[in-house]
């Protein structure tokens, strides 16, 4: 029987696309044995077991970019748990045995897929964003193999023979609801457009204190309903502030969320999406050709969201608002426009689904059984 361990972490961008690897590596071999490796007390902890994998855990930190007395200590701390963790890896690697190790984001990568590569266990990781991050970048001259979602990413790495395209991975279930069953499930009318606002499995103090100024407004507006989440940091003071301006939430056609844990029949009842440009999120809006309203992160290396959020915005699936140059009011009128427009959003749906690259993650399949074989 093969076994598959995995790591990923610190936000649903990485985690989502190592369950919906998991999930397909179980279907194509009928049975298999899968382990999750996560950083201490972050998202994956709580995401993994939800989806049935166990997860174990090690303890690591992320190096600071910052040349302050407090950023030096951090980075500090950090590569004292990098040692110590490697070693936890390997322990766990040891006993665990498997016939690949695969990465898909996050800190937690780089001790796990060291200590496997020092172990001549196979080692994959996949980078979601066309711009790679520290990790991958480290980690890249290390792995047998990196996978990218886009073709203009092989440039970056300094042995391309090792990278494959194979886009980004999205769970199957993202294809288990019809428009209809989902709405019916959630208990809205066929006929009535839901929006969906989401942004970072953390959240994003800015876009939620628009959120939280457009939601008071949909009182006197019956034309659509909404699902915001608002992230695990933020939540407590959304609700806080919506307690004085909309105290009933579901009266003024608002549902708002710590976090959307059933996102694939939430997005296949959405008709229009307001997100960020992360990689995964945007394979997911693609995959079922979903239009949206994405607003770049401006919070990111070399602004590789919004390059992300253009190439879409390019093809006429998606408009791209940066933060700054809209408020509330002007937000609630775009949603208000494309809604009332219905070629619009056939023509957007349309543009999504023309940008999917909807085998990816038999791809990705493909190339980890082809290391496990070897």
């Amino acid at each position: 029987m093969m076994k598959f361990l995995f790591t990923c972490g610190g936000t649903a961008g990485h985690i989502n696309p190592a369950l919906a690897i998991a999930s397909r590596l179980e279907e194509l071999l009928g049975h298999c044995e899968i382990l999750f490796i996560g950083a201490k007390g972050m998202m994956e902890t709580e995401l993994v077991p939800r989806e049935g994998y166990e997860i174990r855990e090690i303890d690591i930190t992320n190096l600071s970019r910052s040349l302050s007395l407090e950023g030096l200590v951090h980075n500090a701390r950090t590569l004292k748990n990098v040692a110590v963790s490697i070693e936890k890896a390997k322990k766990i690697i040891r006993e665990f045995q498997p016939d690949v190790v695969i990465g898909t984001g996050g800190y937690v990568c780089y001790p796990v897929l060291t200590a496997a590569s020092r172990l001549h266990i196979p080692t994959v990781i996949h980078e979601s964003n066309a711009i790679p991050g520290l990790t991958t970048k480290l980690l890249a001259r290390h792995v047998d193999k990196v996978l990218v979602g886009f073709e203009e990413s092989r440039s970056a790495y300094p042995d391309t023979d090792k990278v494959y395209v194979t886009g980004t991975p999205v769970r199957g279930s993202f294809s288990a609801y019809t428009k209809e069953t989902a709405k019916k499930q959630l208990g809205i009318p066929n006929d009535r457009p839901l929006v969906v606002s989401v942004w970072g499995s953390l959240g994003a103090a800015h876009m939620n204190e628009i959120m939280t100024e457009l939601i008071p407004q949909m009182k006197d507006d019956v034309s659509f309903r909404l699902v915001h989440a608002a992230g695990g940091r933020y939540y407590d003071e959304v609700c806080k502030k919506l307690s004085s301006t909309a105290p009933d939430c579901a009266a003024f056609g608002a549902d708002v969320r710590k976090y959307i844990y059933d996102m694939p029949r939430v997005m296949a009842a959405a008709d229009l999406v307001l997100c960020r440009a992360g990689a995964s999120s945007l394979a997911e809006l693609t995959f079922m050709g979903k239009p949206a309203i994405i607003v770049p992160s401006p919070n990111v290396t070399n602004h590789h969201q919004e390059k992300n959020a253009r190439v879409l915005e390019r093809a006429g699936g998606a408009r791209v608002l940066l933060e700054g140059e809209f408020d509330a009011d002007s937000l609630h009128a775009l949603i208000r426009e494309l809604l009332a427009d219905d070629h619009q959003l056939k023509t957007m749906r349309e543009a999504m689904l023309s940008l999917a690259v909807p085998d990816a993650v038999d791809r990705i399949c493909e190339i980890i059984l082809e290391a496990a074989r070897r």
